[in-house]
């Protein structure tokens, strides 16, 4: 019987050598590192103008005082204003810059580094949507929030998926808080590793948030097509505006040092 034991792992060594695992490594498909002048490449970035979600009180525009490549860096300003438009006048304005039409990925490992502001009523964010999002609308497209941070909370980032199932406006939405002193002071590394069976949220290397294929449909996981990334920061609104806005902290600037992506 031990004769037999020793020729059957034998030859399940032989097969594995014959037969080794093949770890595919990703490769570098996409990268931004925002080293030019001016302002973003318009044809990689669609900047979002006008009022767009959540009862936020900046207009986005793209103008250079709001959106522009600056010392290595994409900055993204909120700024006192007097802007006029449509026969009124915008107080506040900010930038959101999104790859809708122009870059959009399935599953593989996205890298941004940045540096976020802080103050009552800055609301930053790093997060996708599904590719659908015009045909089927939110939240059944899906949304990814590879990272938010709201003023008023200074030492929290939040990380969140939003489905048909799981959502904030059913309060059922699935994430994770994590605590980080002063997460302003310097540039961090948050990271989407996203495959057929899970998506992980990492700050600076270390999970900060998994969730998990159920394997129930898309109401659950919408997560097997095409998402494109946005890139904004918003100013006061449902969320970021909960416990008041200090309009003497403005301006704010939303530092993004790179975008790279891996497949």
């Amino acid at each position: 019987m031990l004769f037999l034991h020793f020729l059957l792992a034998l030859w399940l060594a032989v097969t594995s050598w014959l037969n080794p695992v093949v770890i595919k490594k990703r490769k570098l498909v996409w990268r931004e590192e925002f080293n030019a002048t001016g302002q973003p490449n318009f044809q990689d970035w669609v900047y979002e103008t006008g009022y767009i979600r959540n009862k936020e009180m900046q207009y986005y525009t793209n103008r250079p005082e709001n959106v522009r490549l600056e010392n290595g860096n994409l900055v993204i300003e909120a700024r006192l204003d007097s802007l006029r438009t449509n026969g009124q006048v915008a107080p506040i304005t900010s930038a959101s810059l999104t790859t809708e039409g122009k870059h959009e990925w399935q599953y593989g490992r996205i890298e941004v580094r940045a540096k976020i502001p802080s103050a009552r009523g800055t609301w930053p964010a790093i997060w996708f949507l599904g590719k659908n999002h015009d045909q089927v609308g939110w939240p059944a497209c899906g949304e990814l929030d590879l990272m938010e941070h709201v003023g008023y909370d200074p030492d929290t980032l939040h990380f969140n998926i939003h489905t048909k199932a799981y959502n904030h406006a059913q309060k059922t939405n699935k994430g994770q808080k994590v605590g980080l002193k002063n997460p302003e002071a310097d540039y961090h590394i948050y990271t989407l590793d996203w495959t057929k069976e899970k998506v992980d949220f990492l700050l600076d290397g270390k999970t900060a948030f998994s969730f998990r294929n159920e394997g129930t449909g898309p109401d659950v996981w919408p997560y097997d097509q095409p998402f494109y990334l946005i890139l904004n920061l918003a100013f006061g609104g449902a969320w970021g505006g909960q416990k008041g806005i200090d309009r003497t902290a403005l301006p704010q600037k939303f530092y993004i040092d790179y975008v790279r992506v891996y497949q």
